[in-house]
């Protein structure tokens, strides 16, 4: 796996109510808001209502801050990966676990993970993220796979196929889900499940 960078803290805020992570969230919703090439550090700046040099207090430029967006929504959904409910137990139900935690990440780190299903490898930074991406993905298909051979899937479903469309399914949260009115994670978990597994599952 591929070790993220820690992110950097100053501890020196570049004007009061400004340190890392409050900069780093304002500069996510502009990402979002005007694509990564439309929010240049000018904009980054006027959004924040402080000076670019303040920026540069904490980061080198706007891929730095890219960079510590992306692994913020990776490190989250890789953490999930080293639960006990994600190794240990019959596949299928490490699985049902790993979607519904999922959900969770999905849901407490919207704006990163949106902007992390959005990135199209159009820059190392991006690459890298896509490479971690993959090495999920990788994850899940494998949990797919093992609880096939251990009978618990339907046997007219193809297990890389099946990995691909249950985690289209918990991304395209990001289109609609809204926090005040989209329901809890619990819920959406729990409706995401009852509509995916309860069909997959082996009768």
């Amino acid at each position: 796996m591929t070790t993220a960078r820690t992110p950097r803290r100053t501890g020196r805020p570049g004007r009061p109510g400004y340190d890392l992570d409050s900069l780093l969230a304002v500069a996510v919703k502009v990402f979002n808001d005007k694509g990564y090439d439309g929010a240049s550090m000018d904009v980054l700046a006027e959004r924040l209502g402080i000076s670019k040099s303040s920026i540069y207090h904490h980061v080198s430029g706007k891929q730095e801050l890219l960079e510590l967006a992306l692994n913020r929504a990776l490190n989250a959904l890789f953490a999930v990966t080293t639960e006990a409910g994600a190794t240990e137990g019959p596949s299928i139900d490490r699985l049902e676990y790993l979607v519904r935690r999922s959900v969770d990440i999905l849901v407490s780190e919207l704006p990163y993970v949106t902007l992390l299903l959005r990135v199209r490898g159009n820059s190392a930074v991006e690459r890298r993220a896509l490479a971690r991406r993959r090495e999920f993905d990788e994850f899940v298909s494998g949990l797919v796979v093992a609880a096939a051979a251990e009978g618990d899937l339907r046997g007219d479903t193809d297990p890389h196929l099946v990995a691909r469309l249950l985690f289209g399914t918990v991304n395209s949260l990001i289109e609609w889900y809204r926090p005040r009115s989209g329901g809890s994670s619990a819920e959406l978990g729990d409706a995401l499940v009852a509509l995916t597994f309860d069909g997959l599952r082996r009768p």
